[in-house]
């Protein structure tokens, strides 16, 4: 799930429709949640189905470590790719605000850290030598976006979390140790899928 202070806008031809804030969403906010309503699709499931309904979940899940394909229920399919993306994955199925995003800023993800199967050009973006996200970016940038995420669960207990209620409880504890004492338990590279032992959906 999204956080609530979030809304669907349409950007433009080329960009099609992103997820901005509606509301001053301050570092160390939990953005997005898995949550029981967001669809978890097999391998199998996905090669099964009709070409249409496959583009669609093919263009708007992501893969986890185990190769499932999550499918989002609600508005966070939409949240669009940055190489400066203002919102870190974790290996504890949340996403969390690594800097503060302001009224009207768009939410981003680095799609790096969403196992795509197949590389894709971005737009250029200044600061920035990335051109392309890959399926291993996960493994490259692991250790730059556990550091960003750590920085953000500094914060975690300080600013109003309202999908805090959505963190699963094998979770619960890791994140308030990162919290607290300043250590993340779990780095991002332990959703990496390793597609060695994979078979693809199309």
């Amino acid at each position: 799930m999204m956080h609530p202070h979030t809304e669907l806008r349409y950007i433009d031809e080329k960009m099609g429709y992103g997820v901005f804030a509606t509301r001053l969403i301050p570092k160390g906010t939990l953005t997005w949640a898995l949550d029981d309503l967001d669809q978890v699709l097999e391998p199998e499931a996905v090669r099964a189905l009709d070409a249409d309904r496959k583009k669609q979940v093919l263009k708007y899940s992501y893969r986890n470590q185990l190769g499932q394909f999550i499918l989002c229920w609600d508005i966070g399919r939409y949240v669009n790719h940055s190489f400066h993306a203002n919102c870190i994955g974790t290996a504890y199925e949340v996403e969390i605000a690594v800097r503060d995003i302001y009224p009207g800023e768009q939410l981003t993800d680095d799609y790096g850290s969403l196992n795509v199967d197949v590389p894709f050009d971005c737009l250029p973006e200044p600061g920035t030598d990335r051109k392309r996200v890959m399926p291993d970016d996960l493994l490259l940038y692991a250790d730059i976006w556990d550091a960003q995420a750590l920085d953000a669960f500094g914060l975690y207990e300080k600013v109003e979390q309202p999908l805090a209620h959505l963190v699963r409880p094998e979770f619960a504890g890791k994140i308030a140790h990162a919290a607290r004492e300043g250590v993340l338990l779990d780095s991002i590279r332990a959703i990496y899928l390793d597609r060695r032992f994979m078979k693809a959906a199309t």
